[in-house]
């Protein structure tokens, strides 16, 4: 590290007088880190765009010092601006221009609708994007001179050269039938993207994909008036939003990828080889000129439905012919396509892989000709950050001092990696575009984040943000000790886990309870040496429950990612049942220490984390007294196709795979007391799971607690709500393992 930052174990011991932490403190912030926000690298390579504290300017800054150079917005001098706040913003290329993002009224977890304003940087004016209403996923074209936009399922065109005329490109969207350029529930969801458009190089085309939805099967979510926010729509009777949701085996959306010629306004589709039943999750144009001097060149994604091959397909978007480029393959799954997984370049592409066992970058020809590996060992790329055509660098993000962290490199072309950070704790980065400079975030388990600037040469040229106070105000509280640990399984198999432990003896000389928490789901990671590990950054939950005298412990069992696609993979088809085997293990581990009591050992999670919680649970024989399964899937069956497919096909092929994941059918086993917890507006993993699996229990005579939120989707937060579970959690603890 560069800067010092926390200095824990000079803080172990000292609080035994200090008032503690409290729900209330996780709540108000008291103890959160301060970040930089959203940055934007703008295009001369010396300086970086962001928004101001109070949200209403955009501001721009040196790489060179990190300090503010020049106002490229601000409401209070927009010639047009009738708002005092904004939620985002967009710039052309030129920088010329700046979309202006406000009203902004999400969906789902990553889609929204928002009022859009065009500013001209020059003249200082501003004027509506559009309107006919609301927009979603606006984008300016290459020359800066349209923006493409969805509006009700429909893809628009703005035209700035004339008078911002507006061109509806599609004719046939229409809700839960047919959405052009924007990504269905599951796309958004599994796919992570929204916007599914785009423009050619030479701005003369657009690209988009139309999914048809109308056969997929519709899900029902119960609203109530409830508040913050109340719906008084449903003051006197309740109502329903019901929205298209694919599960396991059912009917996906049919896909297909089309162009708009913009100038002959001539629509066609192309001719992309795809699966009845595959999916389309990436388009994007190339660079490449063809025989005309036309930049029409299509790059098209495809996955079949099992998720275990990948195409790459060159799609000319005037004549519709595909040309398959690449093809990957595996056993088990691949990962889902983002577009930082296919990195386009002006000559060719950056593809990340498993094919070795450990995923890496390769660089290709548009040709799909492998030009060189680059990146190879046994650890795992983690993040791509870019790739210098001129001199053949590479920058990227791996794991390869430890599965545990994560630094900056850069590889030359002739293969010498070189770290452009330290090699402990956890280190990202944002580059400038001329990859001189980068925005520097480290941290580790024992450390708040510090952020600074730095020359890729070496030199720190400014620290942004040092997070000193919270580091103080948490000196003030007194740190328990937090500390790594491996043991080996009966299985043979080594796992890594973090534990933090209350800086005062356990009480009446018992031995410590301990309260294990885990995600668990496929390729993630939680025991991670970073400032982010635990449910609260900081770890300020799990140090509120060692102020109770509580141990909390986090392993990552077999399926998590940071080693390997063999040790992520091993659980493909039959998901749910090593993880837990390994949970069970890890508490029988716990038992067997000197400071720890056996007979109060206690697991949680949220979402897969909480179905991992219920099938522990049922483990055999129980080494856990107590859980909490807050939003839990309880049936693969339930959750949805993309994402369930990926690790387990269908139910129809791998029937016995799911019912042996199943922790509804496991029920009848579970031992030990459980708070089973869930958002009635869950859009994600459906109420449904909880309302089956609480059934389940009541039918095998099992008694538990149950704690339902009104009106609250996935991340149950809303007015009180956040609060109102935390502190019912403490108090089931505190019930459960100090009684």
């Amino acid at each position: 590290m560069k800067k010092t930052l926390l200095f824990v174990l000079a803080f172990v011991g000292m609080a035994a007088s200090a008032d503690n932490i409290t729900v209330d403190h996780l709540m108000d912030g008291t103890y959160s880190t301060r970040s930089l926000g959203r940055i934007t690298p703008l295009a001369d390579g010396e300086h970086y765009a962001q928004t101001n504290a109070e949200a209403n300017a955009i501001l721009r800054y040196s790489f060179k010092t990190g300090q503010v150079v020049d106002t490229l917005f601000s409401t209070a001098n927009c010639r047009g601006c009738t708002f005092k706040r904004f939620d985002g913003y967009i710039f052309s290329p030129a920088e010329d221009r700046i979309l202006i993002q406000t009203e902004t009224h999400g969906i789902y977890r990553r889609s929204f609708t928002a009022q859009y304003f065009i500013y001209n940087v020059a003249n200082r004016r501003m004027t509506p994007l559009s309107e006919g209403g609301p927009q979603q996923v606006p984008s300016f074209s290459p020359d800066g001179k349209m923006i493409a936009f969805v509006r009700e399922n429909n893809l628009f065109l703005v035209k700035l050269m004339f008078n911002n005329a507006e061109v509806q490109v599609t004719q046939d969207g229409v809700r839960g039938e047919v959405i052009n350029g924007h990504a269905d529930w599951v796309y958004e969801e599994e796919f992570g993207e929204t916007r599914y458009y785009d423009f050619s190089a030479d701005s003369r085309m657009l690209a988009y994909v139309k999914s048809v939805e109308r056969d997929v099967p519709e899900f029902a979510i119960p609203f109530y008036k409830g508040a913050y926010p109340a719906r008084e729509e449903y003051a006197l009777y309740p109502g329903t939003y019901t929205y298209k949701y694919p599960v396991p085996g059912v009917r996906n959306s049919t896909v297909t990828v089309h162009s708009f010629d913009i100038k002959s306004s001539v629509t066609r589709q192309l001719n992309v080889p795809l699966d009845a039943d595959g999916y389309i999750p990436r388009i994007r144009f190339t660079a490449q000129a063809d025989a005309e001097g036309g930049q029409n060149q299509l790059a098209v994604v495809t996955l079949n439905r099992h998720q275990n091959r990948m195409d790459l397909y060159m799609t000319n978007a005037r004549s519709t012919v595909s040309r398959l480029a690449l093809r990957e393959e595996c056993d088990t799954w691949l990962a889902e396509p983002t577009y930082e997984d296919i990195h386009f370049l002006p000559t060719g592409f950056v593809l990340q892989s498993e094919r070795t066992g450990y995923n890496h970058l390769y660089l290709y020809d548009f040709g799909g000709t492998l030009q060189r590996t680059l990146t190879s060992g046994s650890y795992e790329v983690t993040a791509f950050y870019g790739y210098d055509e001129k001199t053949g660098d590479v920058f990227y993000q791996s794991n390869c001092p430890s599965p545990l962290r994560r630094a900056v490199y850069r590889a030359d072309k002739k293969g010498k990696v070189t770290p452009l950070t330290a090699e402990t704790g956890t280190h990202g980065a944002m580059f400038s575009t001329n990859q001189k400079y980068f925005i520097h975030t480290a941290s580790s388990l024992t450390e708040a984040p510090v952020v600074t600037l730095e020359a890729v040469g070496g030199k720190t040229l400014a620290t942004l943000v040092d997070n000193s106070k919270v580091s103080a105000a948490l000196c003030a509280q007194g740190m328990p000790t937090r500390e790594f640990f491996t043991f080996t399984t009966s299985d043979g198999v080594q796992l890594n886990g973090w534990m933090v432990k209350p800086v005062t003896p356990p009480a009446g000389g018992k031995g410590y309870p301990v309260v294990m928490y885990q995600y668990s789901g496929p390729g993630s990671q939680e025991v991670k040496d970073e400032w982010g590990s635990g449910f609260y950054p900081g770890m300020t939950w799990e140090c509120l429950l060692a102020q109770q005298g509580i141990v909390s412990v986090c392993v990552d069992g077999r399926g998590t990612g940071g080693r390997g696609a063999d040790f992520k993979k091993c659980t493909y088809k039959h998901i749910g049942e090593l993880e837990a085997r390994d949970q069970a293990e890890a508490a029988r581990w716990l038992a067997q220490q000197p400071d720890v009591d056996g007979s109060r050992i206690a697991i949680w999670g949220w979402s897969y984390g909480g179905y991992m919680t219920l099938m522990a649970l049922s483990e055999t024989p129980v080494p856990f007294r107590a859980g909490i399964a807050v939003a839990p899937p309880t049936d693969w069956r339930f959750y949805d196709s993309v994402y369930t497919e990926r690790f387990m096909q269908t139910p129809q092929e791998n029937g016995t795979g799911y019912d042996a994941s199943s922790a509804l059918l496991r029920a009848p086993r579970l031992a030990g007391r459980l708070l089973l917890v869930h958002g009635m507006a869950d859009d994600n993993v459906h109420f449904r799971n909880t309302a089956e699996y609480s059934e389940a229990l009541v039918q095998a005579d099992k008694q538990f607690d149950m704690q339902v939120y009104t009106n609250r989707n996935h991340s149950i937060y809303g007015g009180n709500t956040r609060r109102h579970l935390f502190n019912r959690m403490l108090s089931f603890w505190q019930e459960q393992l100090l009684r």
